[in-house]
């Protein structure tokens, strides 16, 4: 179906942020980026929605086709739309959060992405691709509210247990 507008609209991208809980670190995966812009920058995987697909769909294609990693629950931590994040062109990006506790596998950068790797939260790399910097603030903010809440070993907890959720907010705190 073709659309046509008379004023122009923005478009919708998905990031996913996704963090690793593990004995002694909280880890986040990070992209590096294969074209401009940001080309070689470091960032989170995502990419633009397709016309037919919601949102929650997107961000676990798009991190599959990126890393590889195949994800089945993710929680909405909000949407970025300052006017300029994108030089492309008027963007706004909806963010997702997943937590693991098992180790993932292998993870390996694909399609836009030259390499996918994890980071200690506490050594992301200085410069993030667009506005990663904030959205990763973010995500430590709501992450933090998030499971003071939650219910130990339940899906909204990612299976996290008590002592798990513990270790995971003095990290994001």
């Amino acid at each position: 179906m073709a659309y046509t507008y008379e004023y122009p609209r923005p478009t919708v991208t998905v990031d996913a942020i996704v963090f690793w809980l593990q004995p002694n670190d909280l880890q986040v995966l990070l992209i590096k980026r294969k074209k401009d812009p940001f080309g070689g920058c470091w960032g989170f995987p995502g990419g633009f929605m397709d016309m037919n697909e919601p949102p929650e769909v997107a961000v676990t294609r798009e991190l599959e086709e990126e890393t590889g990693l195949k994800l089945h629950h993710t929680v909405q931590i909000g949407a970025f739309g300052a006017v300029n994040r994108d030089p492309r062109h008027r963007t706004v990006s909806i963010a997702y959060l997943s937590v693991l506790k098992d180790d993932p596998g292998a993870v390996e950068g694909a399609d836009d992405a030259a390499e996918a790797r994890w980071f200690s939260l506490h050594d992301v790399p200085l410069r993030l691709a667009f506005d990663h910097k904030e959205i990763l603030t973010q995500a430590k903010v709501f992450a933090d509210m998030y499971f003071r809440t939650a219910v130990p070993g339940s899906d909204e907890a990612f299976g996290l247990s008590q002592s798990d959720i513990d270790q995971l907010i003095n990290h994001v705190a």
